[in-house]
Order: C-alpha cells, then sequence, then structure tokens
C-alpha cells in the first residue's frame, strides 16, 4: 500500500471522525456534568466494533471485484474516463453543490440530524442511561450512518484494491476504525482534565458539528477524486 493510499485512508477516517455518530453524540455525553467514563467508552467501543466488522466483511466479500477490474485496467479508454470522474469529483468537494455553480439553488431540504441528536441524548445522559441503552444508541446511530458514509465506502475499496493478505489488510481496517473515534477519546481526555471549564467550548463545537455535518460529504468527494485521478494519471503515463 502507497503512501498516497494511506494518507488518503487516514483522512477519510478522519473525515468519518466528524459524524453525528462518532463525535457529536460523544461530545453531548462530555457535556454532561457528570461525565460516565465507562458508558462513553462502552458507546465508542460498540461504534467502532460495528463499523470493524462491517469493514472487515466488505473487504473480504469484495476481493472478487479486484480479479474483475484487473482485467480492465490497462483499458486506456477506461483509464481516462477515470481521470475524468477523479476530477470531477474533486471539483465537487471544492466548491460543493454543482448547482451552485450556475446561479442555482438547491431545492430547501429539511435536516433532522439535530433532533435526531437531541432524542438520542436523553438516552445516553438522561436519567434512564444505562450501558445497555447507551450501546443501543451506538449500535442505532452505527446503522443508521453506514449506508450513507461514502468516506468509509471509499476507504473499504482503497484497502480492498491495495491487494493485501489477510494479515495484513485486517489490522489496517482496525486502525482505521481506531482513527475515527480517536478525537472523541482524545476530548474525553481533556474533558476529564480540564472538567466544566470545557463546557462551553464542547457546546460550540457540538453545534458546529451537527449544522456542519452534511459537509463531510465534500471532503470524502475531494479525498476520493484525488485518489482516483492519482491512480489513473499514473496509469496513463505509464
Amino acid at each position: 500500500m502507497g503512501i498516497a493510499a494511506v494518507a488518503g485512508l487516514v483522512g477519510l477516517a478522519l473525515v468519518d471522525s466528524t459524524s453525528i455518530g462518532t463525535l457529536v453524540l460523544p461530545l453531548l455525553m462530555l457535556l454532561s456534568p457528570r461525565v460516565h467514563v465507562g458508558r462513553f467508552v462502552a458507546y465508542l467501543a460498540t461504534v467502532a466494533g460495528f463499523y470493524a466488522a462491517v469493514g472487515l466483511a466488505l473487504v473480504a466479500g469484495a476481493g472478487w471485484l479486484v480479479d474483475v477490474a484487473s482485467g480492465l485496467a490497462e483499458n486506456r479508454p477506461l483509464r481516462q474516463a477515470q481521470l475524468v470522474v477523479g476530477v470531477a469529483m474533486l471539483a465537487v468537494g471544492i466548491f460543493g453543490d454543482p448547482r451552485r455553480w450556475f446561479g442555482r439553488r438547491p431545492p430547501p431540504r429539511a435536516d433532522a440530524a439535530p433532533d435526531r441528536a437531541s432524542r438520542w441524548r436523553d438516552r445516553l445522559v438522561g436519567p434512564d442511561a444505562t450501558y445497555a441503552a447507551v450501546m443501543g444508541v451506538g449500535l442505532l446511530a452505527a446503522l443508521v450512518e453506514v449506508a450513507s458514509m461514502l468516506p468509509f465506502l471509499a476507504a473499504v475499496g482503497i484497502i480492498t484494491a491495495a491487494d493485501l493478505p489477510v494479515v495484513a489488510w485486517v489490522p489496517v481496517v482496525l486502525a482505521y476504525t481506531l482513527v475515527m473515534v480517536l478525537p472523541a477519546l482524545v476530548l474525553l481526555g481533556v474533558r476529564l482534565a480540564l472538567g466544566s471549564r470545557l463546557e462551553r467550548p464542547l457546546a460550540r463545537l457540538s453545534g458546529w458539528l451537527t449544522r456542519q455535518s452534511g459537509n463531510a460529504l465534500y471532503w470524502a468527494l475531494a479525498i476520493v477524486g484525488i485518489l482516483l485521478a492519482q491512480d489513473a494519471s499514473s496509469a496513463l503515463s505509464s
């Protein structure tokens, strides 16, 4: 696995680390006057464990796609199309919704993320919060988000395309999920060290992440676009 692929995986994992399930809900738990470390770790372990299981299953089952794609790797028109798609994804990732490029505003959509986060917060830090409830919310959050998390699916594609042996790609998948929850663990340590002095900055960060959660898609598109364009240009120039 090359440096570009490793850097892409780290970037995608950090994008994934800012989702509702991996950071916004943990931040809500850290805003509680008394942080329950055990339940916090149990929540993150549930989310990371779910993604690790899904990632391992996808990589293990997608090997046959690599065999099919390898026969097309030397097809120059397909490589040229890959380059165009990569550049287009990079452009969308940098400049946003293409409809805005021509002065057209995309139709407004209802964003249920803040309301959903509020409902889940009650189960995480409310009077009925238990280990079972916290782990249930973690599993539910992962289930809701996994199908729409382009960075995670792109990372699975990168790992699969690297054609690594099992003893190599299993640790890579596990490391990816660890990076996903690492920012939340760092914030836990900072929260425990600084106590209530961190509550106001965490509240502002939580609100900002909830409002900006949709922007993670554009970060993912930019990263995947760079990887696609770089791979295609290398193949075309060889």
